[in-house]
């Protein structure tokens, strides 16, 4: 599985030091912080946050649900403020407001 990045400056960064870890010149402790700084964040989304990322997409609940690998139903409690997203599909949905749909395709 392919890691995803903020930017393709963090990935050559982050490319750079797991190297440098793979040869021994940095330390487990230096690369999980690399780990931690160069991969997408992801925090909590609300709601409206949801909503909205699913309409910028452009598709339904149920479209939306397939690519998350999850139930249509999943995705309206997470829309109605009912059940937050945690997990992969906290990660999944984080990529998909940062960097659109096709990122997940």
């Amino acid at each position: 599985m392919r890691k995803k990045y903020r930017s393709e400056i963090a990935e050559a960064v982050h490319q750079t030091i797991e190297g440098l870890h793979g040869i021994g010149v940095i330390d487990t402790k230096t690369m999980r912080h690399f780990d931690k700084t160069c991969l997408t964040k992801v925090e909590p989304l609300s709601a409206v946050e949801i909503i909205t990322v699913r309409r910028k997409a452009g598709v339904s609940q149920s479209v939306f649900a397939s690519y998350l690998n999850v139930t249509p139903g999943e995705v309206s409690k997470w829309e109605r403020g009912e059940k937050k997203p945690q997990g992969p599909s906290l990660k999944l949905l984080t990529l998909v407001k940062e960097k659109g749909l096709q990122t997940i395709a």
